[in-house]
């Protein structure tokens, strides 16, 4: 038992470590956000100390997550690899839009997503969608229109589009073909 504790504890070393640098913090921005100390942060980080349920609560929402999503996040360390035979699959029944999960991992802050948007469909997403991730979207095969936040780009096979801040935004396809296009994104 005490070894799958000092697994975690070292797996949670990781991640908090993880979490800050990927948010460019130093230990006493994280301080400053937790309400913990910098001298604490650095002992877990080291795996010195094990943190109280309350320390780790007070780091995850530093971070914006709750506790469940930080140990989610720590015990989510380990397979790399997203086959493509295990990639999670979803159709929308309204408009037969296709969603592949390519790799969403709780320990990496990017995450790939490919498209299949059938012709003459659209789908619109809330600006609540966009909050807290950076994201693009690369066409792989036929055109897409986006509007976002009131601006329309049209991209065809190739093209690639980097979004702004958060804004109500619609996919759609407006031609006769399917459209295929990835988007990958980093939680920010």
């Amino acid at each position: 038992m005490d070894t799958i504790v000092d697994d975690l504890s070292n797996r949670l070393a990781q991640r908090l470590r993880l979490e800050r640098d990927s948010r460019g913090w130093s230990l006493a921005d994280l301080a400053e956000r937790s309400g913990v100390s910098k001298a604490t942060i650095s002992k877990i980080e080291r795996a010195e100390v094990s943190p109280t349920a309350v320390v780790l609560v007070r780091l995850a929402s530093a971070f914006d997550l709750t506790l469940a999503g930080l140990m989610l996040r720590a015990e989510g360390q380990g397979e790399r690899l997203s086959r493509a035979s295990e990639q999670p699959v979803w159709r929308d029944p309204e408009t037969g839009y296709l969603r592949t999960q390519v790799f969403n991992r709780p320990d990496h802050p990017l995450e790939v997503i490919r498209v299949e948007l059938p012709a003459r469909q659209r789908v619109t997403l809330p600006a609540s969608s966009y909050a807290h991730i950076r994201q693009v979207v690369w066409v792989q095969a036929g055109a897409l229109v986006i509007i976002e936040a009131g601006e329309r780009y049209l991209l065809g096979t190739g093209d690639c589009l980097g979004f702004g801040p958060p804004a109500e935004t619609t996919f759609a396809n407006e031609s006769a073909a399917p459209c295929t296009y990835v988007v990958a994104l980093a939680r920010s």
